[in-house]
């Protein structure tokens, strides 16, 4: 049979691969800060780790100012080297195989887009095969809450056989995890990224 066609047939039994990655202290570390603001008073300063478990206050409000910033990412963001090779890896594969790959964010909208992917091209990470999710569009009230309905959507597509997410905080991990029962004939694998860049399986 042609490969090709192999191949479609494939997918519309829903035998694809997916993998997720998380972006901010899992492929680059950043010096970027979340502000936390009363009015227009600054009130706190958040790392992305900080941020993804801080739950707002009375008349706090989050300032993602310098998460927007295109240019701030692209001349600071440090690359973790052991994930940035995992990942070239893993989406080589996901073409050659037609599986595929997305980075899920939990940033929003990025002010200048070809800047930003550029600091993945710059990594040697062909990102013009992985589609980038930003997560911080959806507007929970945490950065799992977004990327459970990010997870939801894919799954619901009904292609996927197998998901599995890299990321760093463990709360976004547990949030893919939680939807075996609701899709049973998926397999799901979590890894927790460690500061060196090497990985935990979370079950």
């Amino acid at each position: 049979m042609n490969r090709n066609i192999l191949q479609l047939i494939l997918e519309a039994r829903g035998n694809k691969g997916l993998t997720m990655f998380d972006i901010d202290e899992t492929l680059f570390r950043s010096d970027a800060r979340v502000k936390v603001k009363t009015g227009r008073k600054v009130v706190k300063l958040l790392t992305n780790i900080e941020f993804n478990s801080y739950k707002l206050k009375d008349g706090e409000k989050f300032d993602f100012g310098e998460f927007k910033s295109a240019k701030r990412f692209n001349q600071t963001a440090t690359p973790i080297a052991k994930m940035i090779a995992k990942a070239k890896a893993i989406i080589k594969n996901a073409v050659a195989k037609g599986s595929d790959v997305i980075f899920v964010t939990a940033r929003a909208d990025m002010d200048d887009r070809e800047l930003f992917l550029d600091t993945f091209r710059a990594q040697g990470i062909d990102i013009d095969n992985v589609h980038v999710v930003r997560a911080g569009n959806i507007g929970l009230d945490s950065a799992a809450k977004n990327k459970e309905v990010v997870f939801r959507k894919y799954l619901r597509d009904g292609k996927y056989k197998r998901m599995r997410l890299f990321d760093d905080h463990v709360e976004n991990l547990y949030a893919l995890l939680k939807l075996r029962d609701e899709f049973p004939d998926v397999t799901f694998e979590a890894y927790r990224v460690k500061k060196d860049g090497s990985t935990k399986k979370v079950r």
